[in-house]
C-alpha cells in the first residue's frame, strides 16, 4: 500500500481539466461575482464556489472533495463574508482544521517552482516561464528533487511575489543550506538528510506553505481584477 507521502505528485494536467479550462481558453478565466460564489451550497465541482476555489488555490482532488463542501457548510453558518479576501481567509481556516496529510496533499496543488509545462495561466504568470534560462530550470529540478528528499510528502511552496525563478533559486538554496550554483546535480540527492515526517522541524515547514499558499490565493485577486489591497 502506498502511502499519502508518496502520492502527492503528480497531479498531471488535472488542474486545467478540473477547472474546465483548456492551454486555449484558461487565459479567459474570471473570478464568479462574489454573491453568486458565497450563495453557492451546491459542493459540486461545477459550483461558483468550486471554480472560485480552483482559480484561487490551483484546482486538486482534495479541494473539490473535502475544502468545497467543508467551506460551503462553513459559510452557511459563519459571520457574513464581505470580500473574496475574507473568503481566502475563511478557506484558510479550514484547511487549518485538517490533518497534516490532507494538508500537503493541498499545498502539492500548486506547480514546482521551474515547472513550465500543464500551467494554469496564473501559475504561469507568477513564475515568469519565458523568462527563465535554461540552467536556472535545471538547477530548479535538482533543488526541487533534493527538497523532497529532505520533506517527504511536501513540494517547495513560496510566494514568488513578482521574483524571478533565478531570485527563487538562490532562497531555495539558503533554505536547504547549500551554496548558491547552477549545477543541475550537486549536492548528490542521496546526500539530503530526510527529516522525520510529523516532526516539529517537518510540520513548521508544512505549515509555512500552507501559509505561502494562501499569500498567493489574495495576490491573484488582483491579477482577476477583484482586488487590490497587498496579501497578507
Amino acid at each position: 500500500m502506498r502511502s499519502w507521502v508518496h502520492s502527492v505528485k503528480p497531479l498531471g494536467d488535472f488542474k486545467l481539466v478540473a477547472a474546465g479550462l483548456s492551454n486555449e481558453d484558461n487565459g479567459a478565466a474570471s473570478l464568479p461575482p462574489l454573491l453568486e460564489t458565497l450563495s453557492d451550497t451546491s459542493g459540486k465541482d461545477d459550483g461558483a464556489l468550486a471554480k472560485a476555489l480552483a482559480l484561487l488555490f490551483e484546482p486538486s482532488p482534495i479541494l473539490y472533495s473535502t475544502l468545497v463542501p467543508a467551506l460551503a457548510a462553513h459559510i452557511q453558518h459563519a459571520p457574513p463574508i464581505l470580500s473574496y479576501r475574507a473568503l481566502i481567509d475563511a478557506a484558510l481556516g479550514v484547511i487549518a482544521s485538517w490533518p497534516d496529510d490532507q494538508k500537503a496533499q493541498f499545498i502539492a496543488a500548486h506547480p514546482r517552482i521551474g515547472e513550465v509545462k500543464g500551467l494554469s495561466q496564473l501559475s504561469a504568470q507568477e513564475q515568469a516561464a519565458k523568462a527563465t534560462p535554461p540552467e536556472v530550470l535545471a538547477r530548479l529540478a535538482h533543488l526541487n528533487a533534493y527538497y523532497e528528499r529532505r520533506y517527504p510528502g511536501l513540494v517547495y511552496i513560496t510566494f514568488v511575489n513578482g521574483r524571478s525563478r533565478a531570485e527563487v533559486k538562490d532562497e531555495m538554496e539558503d533554505a536547504l543550506g547549500l551554496e548558491h550554483s547552477l549545477s543541475p546535480d550537486e549536492p548528490p540527492l542521496d546526500s539530503a538528510v530526510s527529516v522525520e515526517v510529523g516532526s516539529e522541524e517537518w510540520h513548521k515547514e508544512l505549515e509555512r506553505a500552507v501559509e505561502d499558499v494562501g499569500k498567493i490565493a489574495k495576490s491573484r485577486l488582483k491579477t482577476l481584477g477583484v482586488e487590490t489591497a497587498q496579501p497578507s
